[in-house]
C-alpha cells in the first residue's frame, strides 16, 4: 500500500493489507484454529451420548473405542496447537517485519526537518516496542477472535438443541457482558496509548544517556544523569500503573461474569430438574458446554488486551506513516545523469521556521571544477547554504541549479549521488573500516576500497592495526582518532567519486599537525571537482580560487585572498585575528 492510500485508509484496512503477502500461512493458522474449535465442541456431545446410550446399554467396547478416538483427537489437537503457535507467530513476525520495513523507509524519506524535531529513542520505540504489540495482534488477534466466535456459536447451537431455557439464560447474560467488555476495552486502549508514549520517552532518555556517557563522566554528573533517568522512569511507572488498573478492572469484571454464568446455569438447571423438565445427564452436558463456552470468553478477554495494545501501536505507526515528507520529488522529476559540476545559486532566501530568515538574497555562481571557500562568523549561514545544494532543505525564494537544472526538478537521489559531503562531525557506522569506506560505493571490491584508502592517506594506519581493514570502529567510530575518522570519511568520498564536493568545516575539530596531514588528502580529493569549502581556519582554504564571506545570511564580500585583504573588510579583520591568535599561541 502506497503512502497516499495509507493516509486515506482506516487503520484496520491498513493492518489487513499486510496480511495479503502471507495469506497462505494465515489460512493454515485459521484452519488449524477451526479444527481445534470443532474438537472442543465435540467432546461434551460425545460425553452426553456415552451417558445416554453406551453406558446404560453396557456397550463398553464401543465406549472405550470412542474414548480412544477422543484421546487421538486430543493428540491431534496438541499438534494443531503447535502449528498455531509456531506458524502463527511466524506469520506475525513476517507482518511485523513488513511494517517495520515500510516505517523505516518512510522515516528515511521524511528528511532533515523530521530528524531535527524527533529524538532517536522515541523513533526506536516506534520501530521496536510498538511493532511487537502489532505482531501479537496480527498472530493472536484473528486466531483468538475466530476460535472464540466458532466455539461460542457452536456451543450455543448445541445448548439450544438440548435445553432452550438454559441456553436463553446464557444468551441474556452475553450482551450485558459484551457491553461491559467494550466499555472497559476503551479505557484499556487509552491507557495503553499513554503508556506507549511514556515508553518512547524513557527510550529517548536511555538513548541520550548512553550516547552522552563520555560527557557525563567528564563532568562527573552521574548522579544528575541518574536523577533524569529516574524521573523519566517514574513517569513510565505511572503510565503503566493506569494501564494495569484498567486491565485489573477488565479481568475482575470478566471473572465475575464467568462465575455468575456457571451459578445461573446450575441454579436454573436445578429448578428445571425439580420440575422434571431436565435430567442430570443434560445438566452435566450443559455444564461441560458452559466450560467450553468460558474458554473462548477468556480468549476474548485476551483479545481485548491485544487489541488495545496492538491498535495503540498501529495508530502510532500510522501517525508517522501519515506525516508528509517536507521534500518530495516533482511528478516529472528528471534523473541527473552525467554532471559537469556547475552550481548556480540564484538570489535565494531560506528560513527554517518560515519566520526568521537564515539566508537573504544570496547569489553565487560556481563554474565546473572551481574551488570556492565560504568563511564567516558562526551562525552566519555557511552550513545552511551548503545543505541547500544537495536539497536537504528547500529554498524559500530563488533557485539552486546544477548544470542548469533546478534541483527541485530532478530526483533527490540522483542529485545526491553526484555530491560528496565531508563534515566536521564524521559519522561512522558501528562496523569495520572496510564497510565504512565501502558505504561510499556499495558493492565496491576490496581492491577499490584499498585504493580509496591509499588516496585518503589512511592505508598505512589501517595496515598497522591488528585486524587491518576488518578493524571494528566502535559506536560512531569511537575506537579511531579524530584524524583517522576524517580520513576514512575522505576515503569514502574518493570511492563515491562525485563531481561536486562540499567540505563543511571538515578539519575544524583537529589539531594543526593532523590538519596539515589531512589537508593534502583534501587537495587531492578536490582536484578536478567543483568544491565548496566551509572553513573557520583560513589556513585550510589556500587552494580556493575564490573566497566568500557570509555574515548575517548575506554575502558580505567575495574575491581572491589578495583582493579581500586589500579591501580591508570583514575577511581582512578575520585574517588578522587568526594570525594574531597564532602568534600569541
Amino acid at each position: 500500500m502506497n503512502h497516499d492510500k495509507i493516509r486515506q485508509a482506516s487503520p484496520l484496512r491498513v493492518f489487513l493489507t499486510y496480511f495479503k503477502p502471507h495469506r497462505r500461512l494465515f489460512a493454515v493458522d485459521m484452519t488449524c484454529a477451526f479444527l481445534i474449535a470443532l474438537i472442543d465442541l465435540a467432546f461434551p456431545m460425545v460425553s452426553r451420548i456415552a451417558m445416554y446410550q453406551w453406558l446404560p446399554n453396557h456397550l463398553y467396547r464401543t465406549f472405550f473405542l470412542v474414548m480412544a478416538a477422543v484421546v487421538a483427537a486430543f493428540l491431534l489437537r496438541s499438534v494443531l496447537y503447535y502449528v498455531v503457535c509456531y506458524w502463527g507467530h511466524t506469520f506475525g513476525i513476517r507482518v511485523e517485519a513488513d511494517i517495520r520495513r515500510d516505517l523505516f523507509a518512510h522515516m528515511q524519506a521524511l528528511g532533515f526537518d523530521f530528524s531535527d524535531k524527533n529524538r532517536t529513542g522515541q523513533l526506536m520505540s516506534r520501530l521496536t516496542t510498538d511493532l511487537f504489540e502489532v505482531t501479537e495482534l496480527a498472530h493472536h488477534g484473528p486466531e483468538d477472535l475466530f476460535i472464540s466466535t466458532v466455539t461460542i456459536v457452536g456451543a450455543l447451537i448445541m445448548m439450544f438443541t438440548m435445553e432452550w431455557r438454559l441456553a436463553l439464560v446464557v444468551c441474556l447474560m452475553l450482551p450485558v457482558f459484551l457491553a461491559v467488555v467494550m466499555r472497559r476495552r476503551r479505557g484499556m486502549s487509552e491507557a495503553s496509548r499513554a503508556a506507549k508514549q511514556k515508553t518512547g520517552a524513557i527510550n529517548a532518555e536511555i538513548e541520550s544517556g548512553l550516547s552522552g556517557v563520555r560527557t557525563t563522566k567528564a563532568f562527573a554528573n552521574e548522579t544528575e544523569q541518574q536523577q533524569r533517568f529516574d524521573s523519566a522512569n517514574e513517569v513510565f511507572k505511572t503510565a503503566k500503573r493506569k494501564f494495569h488498573k484498567e486491565m485489573g478492572l477488565f479481568n475482575a469484571t470478566l471473572e465475575f461474569f464467568m462465575c455468575i454464568l456457571s451459578v445461573a446455569v446450575i441454579a436454573v438447571g436445578g429448578w428445571l430438574i425439580m420440575e422434571d423438565r431436565l435430567n442430570y445427564i443434560d445438566l452435566i452436558t450443559f455444564t461441560l458446554y458452559v466450560t467450553t463456552f468460558i474458554n473462548p470468553i477468556r480468549k476474548l478477554s485476551n483479545f481485548a488486551e491485544l487489541f488495545s495494545n496492538g491498535f495503540a501501536g498501529l495508530n502510532r505507526f500510522l501517525e508517522l506513516m501519515r506525516q508528509e515528507p517536507a521534500l518530495r520529488d516533482a511528478p516529472c522529476a528528471a534523473e541527473l545523469q552525467t554532471v559537469r559540476g556547475q552550481v548556480d545559486i540564484n538570489h535565494i532566501s531560506f528560513s527554517y521556521d518560515q519566520e526568521t530568515e537564515t539566508l537573504h538574497d544570496v547569489d553565487l555562481h560556481v563554474a565546473a571544477g572551481e574551488t570556492v571557500a565560504v568563511v564567516g562568523p558562526s551562525g552566519g549561514g555557511k552550513s545552511t547554504l551548503c545543505q541547500l545544494i544537495p536539497r536537504f532543505y528547500d529554498v524559500t525564494e530563488g533557485s539552486i541549479c546544477v548544470d542548469g537544472l533546478d534541483v527541485r526538478q530532478v530526483t533527490a537521489r540522483s542529485l545526491r549521488k553526484h555530491i560528496g559531503i565531508v563534515q566536521q562531525d564524521v559519522f561512522l557506522f558501528a562496523d569495520t573500516i572496510r564497510e565504512n569506506i565501502r558505504y561510499g560505493k556499495p558493492g565496491a571490491s576490496d581492491e577499490e576500497v584499498e585504493a580509496a584508502a591509499r588516496r585518503a592517506e589512511i592505508y598505512d594506519d589501517i595496515a598497522a592495526m591488528p585486524d587491518g581493514f576488518d578493524t571494528y570502529v566502535g559506536e560512531r567510530g569511537a575506537l579511531l582518532s579524530g584524524g583517522q575518522k576524517q580520513r576514512v570519511a575522505i576515503a569514502r568520498i574518493f570511492l563515491k567519486n562525485p563531481p561536486i564536493l562540499i567540505l563543511d568545516e571538515a578539519t575544524s575539530a583537529l589539531d594543526s599537525v593532523t590538519e596539515a596531514k589531512i589537508q593534502h588528502a583534501f587537495d587531492e580529493l578536490s582536484r578536478g571537482r567543483t568544491t565548496l569549502i566551509i572553513a573557520h581556519r583560513l589556513s585550510t582554504i589556500r587552494s580556493a580560487s575564490r573566497i566568500l564571506v557570509i555574515q548575517d545570511g548575506r554575502i558580505a564580500e567575495q574575491g581572491s585572498h589578495e583582493v579581500l585583504l586589500a579591501a580591508d573588510g570583514a575577511y581582512a579583520q578575520l585574517y588578522r585575528t587568526q594570525n594574531l591568535g597564532a602568534a600569541h599561541g
